[in-house]
């Protein structure tokens, strides 16, 4: 059986990607949460993972890391991962490859933080732009293929790359209209998605870095996670 090594699920936006597709697709896997230890480097991550970072698959020998290479490699196992369409299939690679290259306006504005909500004082122009394109793509997929997900009928990769967005986009109040809100409302209550919330929202232990980034932002207008002990 697999084992798939995460970070917080409150915070590792990257470790929900193979997360959500493992769970949405139906593979069986064993999950190993580690806290993010960022003071000291995450030193202990080396010991399962050769970049010291999270996402890492184990497969017996074989250690995959980085969301993207983990994507693939249970594609080539792994029938239902991508859409089956030739179509579909280029398109939803081509999408989830920009979301894991690209949006650092929004990755650096509106990290991942499940738990919270924050009213946004302003937004800079990297961010709107970040936002404006998401909903481009995420409305293109739902015209082209037809929806209720990005490629089609059925949850598959890049919906699990747009996930953590989805959930920024709760966090932060991002208004959308039409089909794309409506792709929202319809991921938020996917069972991969409320499992991990729920998940995220037990967590009683933070990582300051994080919680820190949200002042920049805005002010917090509701805490839902698990107070500390």
């Amino acid at each position: 059986m697999y084992t798939l090594h995460i970070g917080n699920k409150n915070y590792s936006s990257w470790s929900l990607r193979p997360w959500a597709v493992m769970k949405a697709c139906g593979i069986p896997f064993k999950e190993e949460l580690h806290r993010f230890d960022f003071a000291s480097g995450n030193g202990a991550f080396r010991s399962f993972s050769p970049s010291s970072k999270v996402p890492c698959l184990v497969d017996g020998a074989q250690v995959v890391w980085d969301s993207l290479a983990i994507i693939e490699y249970l594609a080539e196992r792994h029938t239902n991962v991508w859409p089956s369409g030739a179509s579909a299939r280029a398109w939803a690679r081509s999408a989830s490859a920009e979301m894991h290259s690209g949006f650092t306006q929004l990755r650096g504005h509106h990290g991942m933080n499940i738990g919270v909500r924050v009213a946004v004082t302003q937004r800079p122009a990297g961010v709107l732009a970040d936002i404006t394109r998401i909903e481009e793509i995420w409305n293109e997929g739902l015209r082209r293929f037809g929806g209720p997900f990005l490629a089609g009928d059925q949850f598959t990769a890049v919906d699990a790359f747009y996930l953590p967005v989805v959930f920024r986009f709760q966090t932060y109040g991002v208004t959308l209209g039409g089909a794309a809100a409506n792709y929202m409302n319809h991921m938020l209550v996917q069972r991969a998605a409320k499992e991990w919330e729920t998940a995220a929202l037990a967590e009683n232990f933070r990582d300051d870095a994080h919680d820190e980034e949200l002042k920049q932002a805005g002010t917090v207008t509701a805490d839902l996670r698990t107070p500390t002990p």
